[in-house]
């Protein structure tokens, strides 16, 4: 099979190199969740209307496209949010919004106009999408929606919230609750890798029948995460490559007894295996962008296997960038450490090593 770039694949690989470059924010810049004029580029070059349909206002990226994009980010740990504000909220709109909800709020998301967010984890659900308390009840005049959700990333610069509810009838709903609706709630907190994510508490959120979207809410979601979680992959293979590169250019650089630090053998064994994980989740992190326009089934569980391996591979690599450059790449002014975290908390979005382990296990079994 031939995994090369076509030339638009690589002309978009070389533009975003460039611009993530020249513009990405550093640690030190504006606080996560604050607009910059970063996503203002992204959406003047079409990088927001990507991953979407030409029905939709899109340009019609696939998987790849989506892998390109997403690695770039990662390889300059660019805090803009992508995924959570963009690529999650945008396919659930894509797939089940009618006409007006389109025009209302998908075709300012891919303006660079507003941002979404999607709201769908539980507290005791873990990381299943389905197993979720919170419930959307009929009036005469809408809908009651009461719950909570936690860890929702992109929600402090989100415009409004996609929110997943059991309705009466027993089935998923997803609903577009505005970010300033009476009953709403957000605690914002900071997590490990420097983003900001909100707890979110629904407390008699009344909202209008249409705030409702249509058609099989749970077949969407599932898309929106299997496509979230190819697309973190691709995040983590670029935060990889350049936790790698910056490793090595350290180890050349620093001495010891005078000499180098790469000129020791068994640094250069460690090494060596940073950059065989890299490869394989790089293989891996291909293997899920090739794999999301597969039947549900073979998808999810092609995806759920990379997630996986991906997981620990960036983990391991953290753990090893760390200890090559020792105490001083614990600290806020080395860069590593901030690539450091943002791989180990990579393995914590959209489910963990353990969770993709066991689906992958439960379907070797099935079969």
């Amino acid at each position: 099979m031939d995994f090369s770039y076509s030339d638009e694949q690589r002309m978009l690989a070389d533009t975003l190199e460039r611009l993530v470059a020249d513009q990405a924010p550093t640690e030190n810049d504006a606080l996560p969740g604050e607009p910059s004029t970063l996503w203002g580029t992204f959406a003047e070059l079409g990088l927001l209307q990507l991953p979407f349909a030409e029905e939709h206002g899109g340009l019609g990226g696939d998987g790849i496209d989506v892998m390109i994009v997403m690695q770039a980010l990662g390889r300059g740990l660019v805090r803009e949010p992508y995924l959570a504000g963009l690529l999650l909220p945008g396919t659930l709109l894509a797939r089940l919004a009618d006409a007006p909800q389109r025009e209302r709020w998908l075709a300012p998301l891919l303006e660079g106009e507003l941002r979404l967010a999607l709201a769908w984890q539980e507290t005791a659900a873990r990381y299943d999408a389905h197993a979720i308390a919170t419930c959307a009840r009929r009036q005469a005049d809408g809908w009651l929606i009461e719950g909570a959700k936690q860890v929702v990333l992109a929600a402090p610069s989100a415009t409004a919230l996609l929110v997943t509810a059991r309705v009466d009838d027993g089935t998923l709903g997803v609903f577009l609750v505005p970010a300033d609706s009476p009953g709403l709630e957000r605690r914002d907190y900071p997590t490990l890798d420097d983003q900001i994510a909100s707890d979110v508490q629904l407390k008699g959120v009344t909202l209008p029948h249409d705030a409702r979207l249509g058609g099989d809410a749970a077949e969407a979601l599932a898309e929106a995460l299997a496509l979230g979680r190819a697309a973190l992959c691709a995040e983590a293979v670029g935060a990889m490559e350049s936790a790698c590169d910056q490793t090595l250019a350290y180890l050349k650089e620093r001495r010891q007894f005078g000499t180098p630090l790469a000129s020791f053998q068994v640094l250069q064994h460690r090494m060596v295996d940073m950059h065989l994980n890299l490869e394989q989740a790089r293989s891996m992190a291909i293997h899920a962008a090739a794999s999301l326009e597969r039947p549900i089934g073979e998808r999810d569980y092609r995806v759920a296997a990379a997630k996986a391996y991906c997981g620990d591979a960036a983990r391991f690599v953290a753990e090893q960038a760390i200890q090559l450059h020792g105490a001083m790449g614990m600290t806020e002014e080395c860069r590593i450490s901030h690539y450091a975290r943002h791989l180990v908390m990579f393995d914590h979005h959209l489910g963990d090593v353990d969770h993709h382990l066991e689906f992958v296990s439960e379907r070797l079994t099935a079969a």
